[in-house]
């Protein structure tokens, strides 16, 4: 199937098989990045899934890309522009309505892998609309309950699977932000796996093994 236009530009590897539907992996870039950053290693990732890398809307200079801005130079230190995300939220939930409707895919089969700031919109969508998502990778990331629609506690979960992962040396995102995960989606009754390995802001290799592992325990 040949790549179509989104909302927002994107990437795109069919599946092996691109005339049957097949899972979907949507893929969430960080702060500063762009589409191309995750996509790098969707070779690397089964064949049986169809792949698609978001850009994020907020173009930076003097270059790359944000879901939303974060603010280092505030007197009361760094911040996140909470409206901005929420907007970002909502534009990766349209965008995936936009997916189902132009491409060939199984639409209760989608799984979004995220990074960073792209891991804190995959859970945002997931537990805001979790009838539109079955797995969630989540890399160097948190719960940013900030951003969550209204009485999000009251959606259905139990289609949703999630595994996390952080550096236990993260500079940018501390790891006990990531270790509250866990318990916050077991309170929902949401299946976790969680691990840490010891690195900084980025993806061990072993970490990158253990999710496609999970991954393909959790591909049907």
């Amino acid at each position: 199937m040949m790549k179509q236009t989104l909302s927002l530009e994107h990437n795109y590897r069919p599946a092996k098989n691109p005339s049957e539907a097949s899972p979907l992996i949507i893929m969430l870039h960080g702060f500063g990045s762009d589409e191309n950053d995750l996509f790098s290693f969707a070779s690397e990732l089964p064949d049986t899934y169809s792949i698609i890398s978001l850009r994020a809307p907020i173009p930076m200079q003097p270059n790359g890309n944000a879901w939303y801005n974060i603010y280092f130079d505030n007197s009361n230190g760094k911040f996140s522009d909470t409206d901005q995300a929420i907007v970002s939220r909502d534009l990766i939930s349209d965008c995936i309505d936009e997916i189902i409707k132009k491409y060939t895919i199984k639409k209760d089969n989608i799984t979004l892998l995220g990074f960073s700031q792209g891991t804190i919109l995959s859970f945002a969508v997931a537990l805001s609309y979790p009838e539109k998502i079955k797995n969630v990778i989540g890399l160097s990331g948190y719960i940013n309950e900030d951003i969550l629609v209204d009485k999000y506690a009251k959606n259905d979960f139990s289609k949703l699977n999630v595994y996390s992962s952080h550096g236990t040396v993260d500079q940018v995102i501390p790891v006990e932000w990531a270790r509250r995960t866990k318990p916050f989606l077991q309170k929902l009754n949401i299946d976790c796996a969680y691990s840490e390995f010891p690195v900084g802001h980025g993806v061990a290799p072993q970490n990158f093994y253990e999710l496609k592992n999970w991954l393909e325990q959790h591909k049907d």
